[in-house]
């Protein structure tokens, strides 16, 4: 677990700007639940390329016209119990961090692991998401 000032900065990052943090298993489980529309999920983390790379594509890739209807972030290493859950809807991919996953109607249709992520900008992220989005999102 790390320290709650270490990583209040870092959820900010993404509840600031509109993603609503889960911090439960059972706030996961009721949203994976609900199976209806569409909604990002980060995992968010305390890693370099989370700084640089995912939290910022993620935010990008909002600007696309088409997008999730709703953003969510779970931080892994503080949110244990809520990330394992996420984990349990992320199968069978293994567990990484951070990572970007894309849900529709209850089910996982595009996701971004780690080695997706680490090495590449911001920009090429959000180009991802947005193809993910003029696909599956309204």
């Amino acid at each position: 677990m790390y320290p709650a000032e270490l990583v209040a900065p870092m959820s900010k990052d993404l509840t600031d700007f509109g993603f609503s943090s889960l911090t439960s298993s059972d706030e996961v489980t009721e949203l994976m639940n609900k199976e209806e529309g569409t909604f990002l999920l980060v995992i968010n983390s305390v890693c370099g390329c989370a700084a640089a790379n995912a939290r910022p594509g993620a935010k990008i890739s909002l600007t696309n016209e088409k997008r999730p209807e709703k953003c969510y972030t779970v931080f892994a290493g503080v949110d244990k119990d809520a990330t394992e859950k996420a984990r349990e809807f992320l199968l069978p991919y293994p567990p990484s961090s951070p990572a970007i996953a894309l849900f529709k109607e209850g089910k996982l249709v595009h996701f971004l692991e780690r080695h997706h992520i680490e090495g590449r900008s911001a920009e090429i992220i959000a180009q991802n998401l947005m193809m993910a989005y003029d696909h599956f999102c309204e």
